[in-house]
């Protein structure tokens, strides 16, 4: 039940990235006491910066917060699975656990396309959960494409 509370969190979150015409991608991270320390959503339309992930955004908040690059006992709850730029900030930054709501089967590098966090070979070891809410997740990403489809 708390994993699906706190994808609502992310969703809600994700809808700050329309204003902005970017995708609506939403991060949350939590510390291991519950508390919400960061929020991000996408923001790469609104910087002009191809980095500027819902993920990525949220970790350097989160670092900044708690004065600190590591982020261990940290989770980090996602809209969409993250991509392999993402799951490198993520390992990078020692987060324990990932939840992410859409499967993105086309850059999806946390189990649909590649699996970088649970490579045996990876350096770092992060719990995944996958698919929390994904039908909403994936609903909210879905209008906003035909959306824009719509306008071309």
């Amino acid at each position: 039940m708390i994993d699906e509370e706190l994808m609502r969190n992310a969703l809600v979150t994700a809808q700050g990235a329309l204003a902005s015409g970017d995708v609506p991608v939403g991060a949350i991270i939590i510390n291991k006491q519950g508390d919400v320390i960061a929020s991000a959503h996408n923001e790469r339309e609104l910087r002009s910066d191809p980095t500027a992930h819902a993920e990525i955004v949220a970790l350097r908040r989160a670092a900044e917060k708690i004065g600190n690059w590591r982020l261990e006992d940290h989770t980090i709850i996602v809209t969409l699975e993250p991509c392999a730029m993402c799951a490198g900030a993520i390992a990078q930054s020692r987060i324990s656990t990932v939840i992410f709501g859409a499967w993105d089967e086309k850059a999806g590098a946390v189990g649909s396309v590649w699996d970088l966090l649970r490579d045996p070979r990876s350096l770092f070891k992060v719990e995944v959960r996958g698919g929390v809410l994904a039908k909403e997740c994936a609903e909210l990403l879905k209008v906003f494409i035909q959306g824009v489809r719509t306008k071309d």
